[in-house]
């Protein structure tokens, strides 16, 4: 089914179906492009930072994985290097977020990540390149985990930014492990119970330090707590189950960690086998569209595989080749 690609072509997808309408009203939107919402890529469909940041994290996964042991001493600097060459990358203009641009020039100047981290944001960003670390197969429950909350740290150091992005790598590897759309929200809630105590101290050092809290399990349980409540109103959402209104109305405009990995959930939940209304329903919303449907893709394509985008969307979407690289590695 080649699943790794169908989610990091997914993710690509979605980003360049929402990035036209980010900034739209839903009217605006209804009135371009109907109430359903854009449904096709033009000839040439260019991504935002989203895409960008994705690929410098796996390519960075890609070289260190190539280079065993893999240790957060080894990939932290691989990732730093990318994360400022991206930077510096002409291509870079896009709208990229703030945090990550302020964090990066941090880095660039020479400050340890976790001075150079922005410590009170828990924007988007983050979550929206992790799925790589969803697509890697053989790592530990664990070591998912660690990795996943290593990399929204870099730039984002609140700890709903670091549950919110590990959340959204399990889901992408439970769903390309062939979990049941229907059962990924009690998966999800599970998980954050049971990692509600766990800070990674190894791998996030004394990031909980630069807090108010007293303890790292109090630090990081501030994250998992505001995704339980994130996971509350997705419930809520699909409850009501509606295929035609705004998906931010319930779960959130998507702009912070929490509500960006919610709507785009529930984007890919109401429409779980047909991946292009997931996308087109996440780029037809009031909030962070690009951000919320290019996840809403990464799910749906770790579920449904390559085979389920329309074939003619491959040769379109910028990036193509490193896109390719990635999912065979990972296929």
């Amino acid at each position: 089914m080649k699943r790794a690609s169908g989610s990091i072509f997914g993710l690509a997808y979605g980003d360049a179906l929402g990035a036209p309408t980010e900034f739209l009203t839903m009217r605006q939107i209804h009135e371009r492009h109907g109430l359903d919402g854009p449904r096709d890529l033009p000839g040439k469909a260019l991504v935002t930072d989203d895409t960008q940041m994705a690929l410098a994290v796996a390519s960075g996964m890609l070289d260190a994985l190539d280079d065993p042991p893999f240790t957060p001493d080894q990939i932290t600097p691989i990732w730093r290097r990318r994360f400022i060459d991206w930077l510096h990358d002409p291509d870079n203009n896009r709208a990229p977020g703030n945090t990550c641009l302020r964090a990066c020039r941090g880095m660039d100047a020479g400050l340890p990540w976790v001075e150079a981290t922005q410590h009170e944001s828990k924007g988007c960003g983050a979550n929206m390149r992790v799925t790589p670390i969803g697509l890697v197969p053989g790592f530990t429950d664990e070591t998912r985990s660690a990795v996943a909350q290593l990399q929204a740290a870099l730039t984002h150091g609140h700890p709903t930014g670091l549950a919110a992005s590990e959340l959204t790598a399990f889901a992408t590897w439970w769903l390309r492990e062939g979990m049941s759309p229907a059962d990924l929200p009690a998966a999800l809630r599970a998980h954050c119970h049971a990692q509600r105590a766990t800070y990674h101290e190894r791998w996030l050092g004394d990031l909980w330090k630069r807090s108010s809290a007293s303890s790292p399990a109090e630090f990081i349980a501030l994250g998992w707590d505001e995704c339980l409540q994130a996971l509350d109103r997705l419930d809520a959402a699909l409850l009501r189950g509606s295929r035609d209104s705004d998906p931010c109305e319930i779960t959130g405009a998507g702009w912070i960690a929490e509500e960006a990995l919610a709507t785009a959930l529930l984007c890919f939940l109401l429409f779980p086998e047909d991946p292009v209304s997931a996308i087109s329903r996440g780029a037809a919303s009031s909030g962070d569209s690009d951000s919320i449907a290019c996840l809403a893709g990464a799910f749906a394509g770790a579920h449904l595989g390559m085979d389920a985008w329309p074939r003619e969307w491959q040769s379109r979407i910028e990036y193509a080749d490193q896109l390719t690289r990635v999912g065979q590695a990972w296929d």
